[in-house]
């Protein structure tokens, strides 16, 4: 009798301790929370039965992130300022209805390709640091869920966060007081944002001619213009995708290579930099540098740094 109570008191701490184990990356597919989910979305039972090609779920599904950096020419306050940006792509199951990365794999979880778009700036003296994230379904035939992005400077810093439910649920935080803490809802429309990921999966599927996109979190806020849909009209053309807002003298391109896995060779912006006198006209480019597949959150020892010099961010 003890020798089967001590069987069951191990048994149970080893699943003590398989539930206790959670890491920014997880590697199987299993079951079953209790979350609604749109029939539309691939879900990771879809991912199961093989609704994924092959090739996608080679490259993407290889328990590894892709992580590119690039030399960044960034127009800011009217002057050109030298950088870093680099662009993280991994695929993570999502909870539908919280909105968040799952902590638990289960058959209802939605599968996302994320992309953490970071760059990294001086202007004079002081720094920036940007990052938006976006949360886009692998079923490539929904907006994305959810699109957040944060501005950090010696001024202060700023937040803006989109959810995708009946409508776009926006809320923005500032510290500038004509803009400060506010909530509000859009209807939905195409972001610019979730068009870098969409260009991953299958850049035949990019919107083209009129249309209506919300600009980027990362400019609406520097340009310190509403977050709203704007006319724009867009092609594809050979290897580049663009984007003109006529309204708001603003273009940005897109380079990228057309064969799968369609990687990002670089992009141009141009739209009016500076404030009063100083603004003008001014075009924002970045240009690749290097490529590697890891998987980065594991990588946290000081002597994966290596891996930051391989990446020329250093």
């Amino acid at each position: 009798m003890k020798k089967i109570t001590k069987v069951k008191l191990l048994f149970w701490l080893a699943i003590g301790v398989l539930i206790a184990t959670t890491s920014c990356k997880k590697e199987n597919i299993s079951k079953n929370l209790n979350e609604n989910v749109d029939s539309n979305f691939v879900t990771s039972q879809d991912f199961n039965n093989k609704k994924i090609s092959k090739e996608f779920k080679d490259y993407w599904y290889a328990n590894n992130a892709e992580i590119t950096s690039y030399k960044l020419e960034q127009a800011r306050y009217g002057e050109i300022r030298n950088g870093k940006a680099i662009l993280i792509y991994v695929t993570e199951d999502f909870l539908p209805k919280k909105q968040v990365k799952a902590d638990k794999n289960n058959t209802n979880n939605i599968a996302v390709l994320k992309l953490n778009a970071v760059k990294k700036f001086n202007t004079g003296m002081y720094p920036y640091s940007i990052m938006q994230s976006t949360f886009y379904p692998v079923s490539n035939n929904k907006h994305a869920i959810k699109v957040s992005s944060s501005i950090q400077e010696w001024c202060g810093h700023v937040y803006t966060q989109l959810n995708n439910k009946e409508q776009f649920e926006i809320m923005s935080h500032s510290y500038f007081e004509n803009e400060g803490d506010t909530s509000f809802k859009i209807n939905k429309t195409i972001l610019e944002n979730e068009l870098w990921t969409q260009l991953r999966i299958d850049p035949k599927s990019l919107p083209t001619g009129d249309l209506k996109i919300v600009p980027s979190f990362e400019y609406t806020r520097l340009r310190h213009i509403p977050i709203k849909a704007y006319k724009a009209v867009a092609n594809l053309k050979n290897n580049t995708y663009s984007i003109a807002y006529q309204e708001l003298n603003r273009t940005i391109s897109i380079n990228f290579n057309t064969s799968f896995p369609y990687n990002i060779l670089g992009w141009e912006e141009s739209y009016k930099s500076g404030f009063g006198d100083r603004a003008k006209i001014m075009t924002t480019k970045a240009t690749q540098i290097k490529t590697i597949k890891t998987a980065y959150w594991k990588k946290h020892d000081n002597k994966d740094v290596i891996l930051r010099d391989t990446l020329q961010i250093n």
